[in-house]
């Protein structure tokens, strides 16, 4: 997802999708517990993804103040 993206998003479309791609990160790591995931970087990018949405809220908390 690209920052762009991200700054189109309101804040609860923002929270939805951090749910969404932590729910997808603690299950792409079961599967790769078990058995090695096809491609390993996809763990990354979704770390990334968090990251830049959370970022991104912080940024609007800030702000608002």
């Amino acid at each position: 997802m690209k920052n762009k993206e991200i700054h189109a998003l309101s804040d609860a479309d923002i929270q939805s999708k951090v749910a969404e791609e932590k729910a997808a990160l603690v299950k792409m790591k079961v599967n790769h517990g078990v058995s090695p995931l096809e491609n390993p970087a996809l763990l990354r990018n979704n770390r990334r993804n968090i990251a830049r949405l959370l970022t991104e809220t912080n940024k609007r908390k800030a702000t608002k103040k």
